[in-house]
């Protein structure tokens, strides 16, 4: 008998990973396949939604999201460029990453500014995790991608921008700038918590009362006497945080995460939700990452913080990631625990966020005899 071939697929139509774009993407592209077999033979047939939910959870949302983008792009030029982007080139791929570097790869006929080596390396990544999920293989370490590379590196190659990071002093500035109703109250347990736990946004907002309270839960969080304890399931895995209680109420992470949620009236599901219009009433919906950028550059402005700058300036420097990096920066404990609290894999990642150390502590030049 001959063997079916037909094909069901995994991601469905309305994904955000597929590409809307591309005529040949909806018709058969961009899509993990099962046998049709699989997909009508009973009991087998209810785990396609399972295998789809899979699928999808093997990236971030956010990842996600700025892959399809990428894809979206090169599948612009190649139109542009009257060309085909399956199946994969590598002389194409290189062709590609050079347009970029030299300012003539933009989306449109005008000509744009060049893409840092960093975006760049990411527009790879993301085009070599697409054709993975269209089952094709992108050979990354083919000569045509790798030279191409290595010299955009060896010409366009900088140091990398790094925000500011938020010093203790700078955080007690910004909750002082808060007000004490519900919203209030919710966005200093947020940036204290965010900062004594050097958290990323996306752990922030994800984070849930109890373990398995939501589908969507990305850790959750457990108050005792002496703390709090946070089991995160961050980017690089499953970790766990501990975030001792502070020396006063008014900087405490873990009395404000308490005030917010007895005020709240949370004991089930997100931390961290949206309010009502007036501040009173706290909502069912999970708060987004962005409110916490966004609360970080409103507090920064209000706080003063390098008033020195023009405010466009001053919001450029400051980001989410201002409250890991001032974590590193002021934590005066040996760099080793300061490494695990934010789950770096080397002591080399923890040291590009320490804004503020004594880098000349070791001295080999003494050491060595001279």
């Amino acid at each position: 008998m001959p063997q079916n071939t037909e094909k069901s697929p995994l991601i469905p139509p309305n994904d955000p990973w597929r590409d809307q774009s591309d005529e040949k993407d909806r018709s058969g592209g961009g899509r993990l396949d099962l046998p049709s077999s699989v997909a009508t033979s009973g009991t087998l047939d209810q785990l396609v939604d399972t295998a789809r939910d899979y699928a999808r959870a093997a990236a971030s949302d956010n990842t996600r999201r700025a892959y399809a983008k990428d894809w979206a792009h090169f599948t612009r030029w190649c139109r542009r460029k009257g060309t085909e982007p399956l199946p994969p080139s590598p002389e194409l791929i290189g062709l590609y990453l050079a347009d970029l570097a030299s300012g003539s790869g933009g989306a449109s006929q005008s000509t744009s500014r060049p893409l840092s080596v960093a975006t760049i390396e990411r527009r790879l990544s993301g085009l070599a995790w697409s054709y993975t999920q269209r089952g094709l293989t992108l050979e990354r370490r083919n000569r045509h991608i790798v030279t191409v590379l290595t010299g955009i590196r060896r010409r366009h190659a900088r140091p990398p921008v790094q925000k500011e990071a938020i010093l203790a002093e700078d955080i007690l500035a910004m909750v002082a700038t808060l007000p004490f109703d519900l919203r209030g109250l919710r966005d200093r347990a947020i940036l204290l918590l965010g900062y004594a736990g050097g958290l990323r946004r996306s752990e922030i907002v994800s984070l849930d009362v109890h373990k398995d309270d939501t589908p969507d839960s990305g850790g959750w969080i457990e108050i005792a006497p002496q703390g709090a304890l946070l089991t995160l399931n961050a980017k690089t895995g499953w970790r766990e945080v501990e975030i001792g209680r502070g020396s006063s109420d008014q900087s405490c992470p873990v009395h404000a995460v308490e005030h917010w949620l007895h005020f709240a009236k949370i004991d089930f599901g997100p931390v961290f939700v949206g309010t009502s219009r007036d501040g009173k009433r706290a909502a069912d919906t999970r708060l987004n990452d962005k409110h916490v950028a966004r609360l970080i550059k409103r507090t920064v402005l209000d706080a003063g913080i390098r008033s020195d700058l023009p405010e466009t300036e001053r919001l450029a420097l400051f980001s989410g990631h201002s409250l890991r990096a001032g974590l590193a920066s002021s934590a005066e404990i040996d760099e080793r625990h300061v490494q695990k609290h934010l789950g770096h894999a080397s002591a080399e990642m923890t040291r590009r966020y320490q804004r503020r150390r004594d880098r000349f502590r070791v001295n080999l030049t003494k050491a060595a005899g001279l």
